[in-house]
């Protein structure tokens, strides 16, 4: 049976918690005011595509492919990113709401995260060299033996990390960020 494929078509205010996005490839595509709030997006394909104010949280995304994807203003709760198809996965962030969600192992070079409210989501062993987090909120994220190395979190907030168990050589922080680092040494910074 062949594969559908769906080109440079716009997706509005649909309820995929009702109806199903059928399974497929989707190349340029808009979704915009859809909710797919625990809906199956497992092994569908998205390439060069763009979501924008949909409601994404809890979905199942096991072996889902994001090839260039932006994510704008969308609430994105408790999702595994880790089970997503990691070949060429890219994603960028704009004014989203990521907590709960898992960046277990993956790797997200030079990845945007901006405006964003991340709080309690996991990166452990991510790959975020190079990453922008751009006045993103990070409360209670975590990061153990993730790649930060050239990082930008000079406008981000909230983080707290140790930089002896990440890698973090030329990553940026502002120095009222410098706090979010000294942590674990029990220490005051004012």
């Amino acid at each position: 049976m062949a594969e559908d494929y769906f080109d440079d078509l716009n997706f509005v205010k649909i309820d995929y918690t009702t109806q199903p996005l059928d399974k497929g490839t989707y190349e340029g595509c808009h979704f915009e005011h859809c909710l797919f709030t625990k809906a199956d997006l497992s092994a569908i394909q998205f390439t060069d595509c763009r979501f924008q104010d949909c409601d994404i949280s809890l979905a199942n995304l096991k072996g889902t492919s994001m090839r260039d994807v932006q994510f704008n203003n969308c609430k994105m709760m408790g999702l595994h990113f880790e089970e997503c198809n990691n070949f060429l996965f890219s994603v960028g962030f704009d004014n989203c709401i990521l907590n709960h969600s898992s960046f277990y192992n993956v790797v997200m070079k030079k990845t945007i995260i901006k405006n964003c409210s991340c709080k309690e989501a996991d990166f452990s062993g991510a790959d975020l060299s190079g990453a922008i987090l751009d006045k993103t909120d990070l409360l209670l994220t975590r990061f153990d033996h993730t790649n930060l190395e050239k990082a930008d979190f000079r406008t981000s907030f909230n983080y707290s990390f140790d930089p002896e168990i990440n890698k973090v050589k030329k990553a940026k922080f502002s120095i009222d960020g410098i706090a979010g680092l000294l942590d674990k040494y029990g220490i005051e910074v004012s």
